[in-house]
């Protein structure tokens, strides 16, 4: 984790950083205690959202590949089968969840500041402010950034990464902690093609293959020539299999995600 950008510390998870030390506690300490602080808060978060029956994803991609745009798209297709609510993430402004809000679907936007990541403290505080029992679907669309993302769970059931075929093939290759984190890799902006001599979709898909990834590689255009078929039927599979695989929830009575306050 890089110390300039502040990807470290977001505002949920400044408390651990600032908690009393004893002298001599090296920075890697820190981090490690971030991290195991993080991992627990998602566990909660994920217990919490299956105690709701929501299926979480978490949209990754570089800025500008099209999340948003691809949300918009996939709320008016699926809004009338299931009920989808969204968190943003983002340094600054609330213009995507209010792009999301103008579908009729709840947003709530989190701006990160500094910070080039969502973390599980934030989401944990973004759930206080949902109705999780009129949603079917949550969809987290986390910073634009290729990089840090992929390292904090949320406390989501599925990550998918969009690559823009206005990026270049070999992103899957230059950030591979990204990708191999995938569970889906959607080919954004794909009505473009034609104009992108650069971008081979093949090549693309085969430096997937190459992190040792089987996971779906879905072509998807949001835009002029929609092509959601995909990536929706990809969606009402898994949401599908995790009301399946929650038709004998217990909720969890003990253990470390009781150390959060409940929603």
């Amino acid at each position: 984790m890089c110390e300039t950008c502040g990807c470290n510390l977001t505002s949920g998870n400044m408390h651990i950083a600032q908690q009393p030390r004893s002298d001599g506690v090296t920075a890697v300490n820190v981090l490690k205690n971030l991290m195991s602080e993080n991992d627990t808060q998602a566990a909660h978060n994920r217990e919490h959202l299956e105690r709701h029956n929501v299926f979480a994803v978490n949209l990754m991609s570089s800025p500008g590949a099209g999340k948003t745009a691809l949300l918009e798209a996939s709320i008016e297709r699926l809004g009338r089968e299931l009920r989808i609510g969204v968190i943003e993430g983002d340094l600054e402004t609330e213009n995507d969840a209010a792009r999301i809000r103008r579908h009729g679907i709840p947003a709530v936007q989190i701006t990160t500041g500094s910070a080039c990541h969502l973390d599980a403290h934030l989401i944990h505080k973004a759930l206080h402010a949902l109705d999780l029992d009129a949603i079917d679907l949550l969809f987290i669309e986390n910073v634009g950034n290729l990089v840090c993302p992929a390292g904090f769970d949320l406390g989501q059931h599925r990550n998918v990464v969009l690559l823009s075929v206005t990026e270049g093939d070999d992103k899957p290759a230059k950030y591979p902690v990204m990708f191999r984190a995938a569970d889906l890799v959607l080919l954004s902006k794909c009505d473009l093609l034609g104009a992108m001599e650069d971008f081979d979709h093949t090549a693309a898909e085969a430096a997937v293959r190459a992190l040792g990834r089987e996971v779906p590689v879905i072509h998807t255009s949001a835009r002029r020539e929609l092509q959601l078929d995909g990536w929706l039927s990809w969606l009402r599979e898994a949401c599908a299999a995790q009301r399946e695989s929650l038709r004998h929830y217990r909720p969890v009575t003990d253990g470390p995600a009781l150390m959060f306050p409940q929603l």
